[in-house]
């Protein structure tokens, strides 16, 4: 299988500037493509900003105008990307996640499944299917922020396939454990590498615990951030069999008496 090189933006909220996110994006493309990425990912609802007061104002229709700029983007980098935003649908918004690749076509679309606690229930609809595609030669899929984080949803993925997660996330302070602990063990218990690009900085009443992370499918951490802005890219290459987790093979289910 061919080596993959991936890239994540950790930044600053665009705090509901959807102008902004998109500067940021480009420069960010441009950046990863001449470092020789395949695909960039950056954070949850990236347009128009996680805890931005106008989610539903300034969600933006899947297709639209916005979605040329970004493919011409692309192209222009040489860079894929994976890209967290509001989506309007009809009545409907949806934290969504959009894959072009390197020429610009529409590689994925996502709808977040788990959606996190009171506020995002407020504004979003619920997802209800995974997306995956292929990613030279990879067969990758999308999750947002707190799905990564449900481990059937990680064995299902698995189980078809998938050897790459593309998880861009919105995670605030104290919930470093996530970093810390949850997503390399998803990563080595379900043998998939995971991109995990994570905002900085304050959004009103949020601190953002950065930490933005590309691990590797033996639970190996290949790059981390710090609580500060970051373009990290890593390698992903074969992976000595003998570290990888074999609990697919060996899990023994048992009956509760």
């Amino acid at each position: 299988m061919p080596d993959l090189r991936l890239a994540l933006l950790q930044s600053p909220s665009p705090a509901g500037d959807v102008a902004v996110a998109f500067t940021a994006i480009e420069r960010g493309l441009r950046a990863a493509g001449a470092a020789g990425a395949d695909v960039l990912v950056v954070p949850e609802s990236f347009a128009p900003g996680y805890n931005s007061d106008a989610i539903a104002t300034l969600a933006l229709r899947h297709g639209d105008a916005w979605q040329v700029q970004l493919a011409q983007a692309c192209r222009d980098a040489g860079c894929g990307l994976v890209f967290g935003y509001a989506e309007r649908d009809g009545d409907a918004v949806y934290n969504a996640a959009l894959a072009l690749g390197p020429d610009g076509a529409e590689l994925a679309h996502y709808r977040k499944i788990q959606l996190y606690g009171p506020r995002e229930a407020s504004i979003y609809r619920l997802g209800d299917g995974y997306a995956t595609f292929d990613l030279v030669g990879h067969k990758a899929a999308l999750l947002i922020c707190y799905d990564v984080e449900f481990a059937p949803h990680i064995a299902a993925l698995a189980s078809a396939g998938v050897t790459v997660l593309l998880v861009p996330t919105a995670n605030m302070l104290p919930y470093t454990h996530v970093m810390r602990a949850t997503v390399p063990a998803m990563a080595v218990n379900h043998g998939v590498s995971i991109v995990y690009a994570n905002y900085c900085g304050v959004e009103g009443d949020l601190t953002y615990a950065g930490g933005s992370l590309i691990v590797g499918a033996d639970g190996e951490v290949l790059a981390q951030a710090g609580m500060g802005p970051a373009l990290l890219i890593a390698d992903i290459v074969p992976v000595d069999p003998s570290r990888m987790s074999s609990q697919a093979r060996d899990y023994r289910a048992v009956v509760l008496p």
